[in-house]
C-alpha cells in the first residue's frame, strides 16, 4: 500500500483469535511523528544529549518524514561547548499505550558509531523506573553487535534456563535492581542485528509480540528468505504461529507478566555516552579518547548517527482502528 497524503480511520473490528492479529495503527508517511510526543526531558541514562522539541528537530533537521522513510537523529554539525548542553538529539514516545499486540519496526538504518546508544523500546513512561516494565527490543552501544533483546522487571521476575529461542541468554534475572539494571538478555544469533552489519545489509523487521503469558521478539534482515509473506508485505492480518521460533522468548514461568508490565508506550530515542556508551564500553570498542570529549569535538563522527524507518505497524486482537492510510 502506497502511503501518501495521510487520513485517519477509526472503526471497530471484532475481536480476533489464536496469534492473529489484524492491524490497528500505521505509522508512515508525512504523519509519521503525528503519532509521537517529543521528550524533552534530560536523558535518563545521563548522556550526553539534549533533546529537543518536534519544532527545533523539523529546523535542524534532525526529523524528517516522506513517503518512504521517516529519520530521526542526532546533529552533525555543531562543535560543543564543554559546559552548555550535550549535542541535540530526538527521543519520542508513542501517545498511545499498548498491552497484547504486536509492533512491526520495519528499519532501514539505525544510529552508528562511537558514543552512539540508540534504541527502541516499550515502556509505560510515567511508571518506569519504579513500575510497569520495560522491553528493549533494540538496543546497543558504540556499534557492539549483536543487538541484545532484554527486558527489566521489578522483583520476582525470572525466565526458565532452557526456552524455545534461537537467540542466547545472558542471565535469566530480569530485576532491574540487581545486577546493575543488566535485566533478562537474549543475544541474537546473527551480526546482522546491530550497527553497520545491520545498515550495510539494508536494516531488517524487528517485531514484539506481547501476550498476557508471554513476550517473544522476532528479527529477520533484510536479505532472509524465511521472512514471513504477512511481515514482508505489511498485511492488514497476521499470524504469528506461522512465524516459526523467535530469537527470544521470555514466558510467563516464573513471571507474573499481567503484574510486571503495563501498558506500554513505543519509545525511540538516541543517546550519546552515558551510563553504558560511555563507560568502559567505550575504549573497549576501539573508540578514541573520553566519550564525553568525542561527542563535544567531532560532530561528523554522528553523519550514520540515524534511525530510518519504513514504517511502524501495530496489530492487536480488539481495538479500535486508528490508521494512517492514502488517499489513492
Amino acid at each position: 500500500m502506497k502511503i501518501s497524503s495521510p487520513v485517519f480511520l477509526s472503526f471497530l473490528v471484532a475481536s480476533a483469535h489464536g496469534a492473529t492479529y489484524t492491524i490497528s495503527d500505521i505509522v508512515a508517511g508525512p504523519k509519521f511523528f503525528d503519532f509521537f510526543e517529543f521528550q524533552t526531558i534530560p536523558d535518563p541514562v545521563h548522556g550526553r544529549v539534549n533533546y529537543v522539541d518536534r519544532t527545533t528537530a523539523l529546523k535542524q533537521n534532525l526529523t524528517f518524514a516522506g513517503d518512504a522513510n521517516s529519520i530521526v537523529r542526532a546533529d552533525f554539525k555543531t562543535v560543543l561547548n564543554p559546559k552548555g548542553p550535550g549535542r541535540n538529539s530526538v527521543r519520542i514516545r508513542s501517545k498511545k499505550t499498548y498491552m497484547t499486540h504486536v509492533a512491526v519496526f520495519d528499519v532501514h538504518h539505525m544510529p552508528q558509531g562511537c558514543g552512539t546508544w540508540p534504541a527502541i523500546r516499550e515502556m509505560n513512561v510515567s511508571q518506569w523506573p519504579n513500575g510497569g516494565g520495560l522491553v528493549d527490543m533494540l538496543e546497543g552501544v558504540n556499534d557492539q553487535t549483536p543487538n541484545v533483546v532484554t527486558l527489566h522487571t521489578n522483583e520476582g521476575c525470572t525466565m526458565p534456563a532452557s526456552r524455545d529461542q534461537t537467540g542466547i541468554s545472558r542471565q535469566n534475572n530480569c530485576n532491574r535492581l540487581i545486577n546493575n539494571n543488566a535485566g533478562c538478555g537474549v543475544e541474537s544469533p546473527t551480526t546482522k542485528s546491530y550497527g553497520p552489519p545491520f545498515n550495510s545489509n539494508g536494516g531488517g523487521w524487528y517485531i514484539v509480540e506481547r501476550a498476557s503469558t508471554y513476550i517473544k521478539i522476532f528479527f529477520w534482515p533484510r536479505d532472509s528468505t524465511s521472512v514471513p509473506d504477512d511481515v514482508r508485505n505489511g498485511s492488514i492480518s497476521i499470524n504469528t504461529d506461522m512465524w516459526g521460533t523467535p530469537i527470544a522468548f521470555f514466558p510467563d514461568t516464573s513471571c507474573n507478566m499481567t503484574q510486571q508490565f503495563s501498558n506500554h508506550n513505543i519509545v525511540i530515542g538516541l543517546s550519546l555516552c552515558g551510563d553504558w556508551a560511555g563507560g568502559l564500553s567505550f575504549g573497549e570498542s576501539g573508540c578514541p579518547g573520553n566519550c564525553v570529549d568525542f561527542v563535544n569535538n567531532n560532530p561528523g563522527a554522528f553523519t550514520d548517527a540515524y534511525f530510518d524507518f519504513a514504517s511502524i505497524r501495530i496489530y492487536q486482537s480488539r481495538f479500535k482502528r486508528n490508521v494512517i492510510e492514502t488517499n489513492s
